[in-house]
């Protein structure tokens, strides 16, 4: 029986407390590993370092990035809203270029919320650092939770998205306040929420397996995108080929 895919998880730094100890950790939370374990692949943990080594990707199948902190407006050139809250930016910096060297290696990538945003940045778009200034927030009710924040998403027909998700309308989950600008150059918008219009998925418009969800799939057992991933990953191998959209006609793409 063959090896299931290696799924490289990037982990948020954190201050964490267990048994006696009190101090700086390198976490992802378990919901993200169930979810990449539950498809027969194997998460591993890429800590943050002061000086990421690019190489680690090569041992790995597939990438995904996580929720957590605000992006740092300086990571796509913006001025600090005070709208923006915590941010890291070694984080940033970390998730950037591990990013950059996933792209360059044609690894399937997937961004989850913060993730989606990391992606966006890195592809040289802009975010937007508070979503509903002037009103209640659909995205993010209560902090640290999903409560009432159930709303419908609309996925483009023929797009990685719906492939990847298996459904056009769908209800998201989500924790987040700050969302898509300025999409980046290569990228495609193929998901909006019905509720504010705001962008929920982007995706590679080469027919790469790169996507982005501005919501918490981890948080939903019954979705089918961690399968996804691991299905491209799996394509994929480790021989260096392309790792490819499901075979579907593609429409023209969105770009605002």
């Amino acid at each position: 029986m063959s090896a299931g895919p290696v799924i490289g998880i990037a982990a948020a730094r954190e201050r964490a407390q267990w048994s006696f100890w009190d101090q700086p950790a390198q976490v992802v939370a378990e919901s993200y590993v169930g979810a990449v374990e539950r498809t027969a692949a194997a998460a591993l943990l890429l800590p943050i370092v002061e000086r990421p080594h690019p190489d680690l990707l090569d041992r790995i199948d597939g990438l995904l990035l996580i929720g957590g902190a605000d992006v740092d407006p300086a990571t796509y050139g913006a001025d600090r809203d005070p709208a923006t809250e915590a941010t890291s930016p070694e984080r940033d910096r970390f998730e950037l270029t591990m990013v950059r060297a996933a792209l360059d290696r044609r690894l399937p990538v997937l961004g989850i919320c913060r993730g989606m945003q990391v992606l966006n940045v890195a592809f040289g778009g802009t975010l937007r650092q508070e979503v509903a200034p002037d009103a209640p927030n659909p995205h993010r009710r209560a902090l640290g939770s999903f409560e009432g924040t159930d709303h419908k998403v609309i996925i483009e027909p023929g797009s990685l998205a719906a492939a990847a998700i298996g459904e056009e309308v769908y209800t998201a989950r989500c924790h987040h306040h700050q969302g898509v600008a300025e999409i980046g150059e290569g990228l495609a918008v193929t998901a909006r929420a019905t509720v504010d219009g705001l962008a929920e998925a982007i995706e590679s418009d080469d027919g790469s397996w790169v996507l982005g969800v501005q919501w918490h799939p981890e948080a939903d057992e019954r979705g089918r995108l961690f399968e996804a991933l691991s299905e491209a990953a799996r394509g994929r191998g480790r021989d260096g080929k392309r790792a490819a959209r499901p075979d579907v006609a593609l429409p023209a793409r969105e770009r605002r």
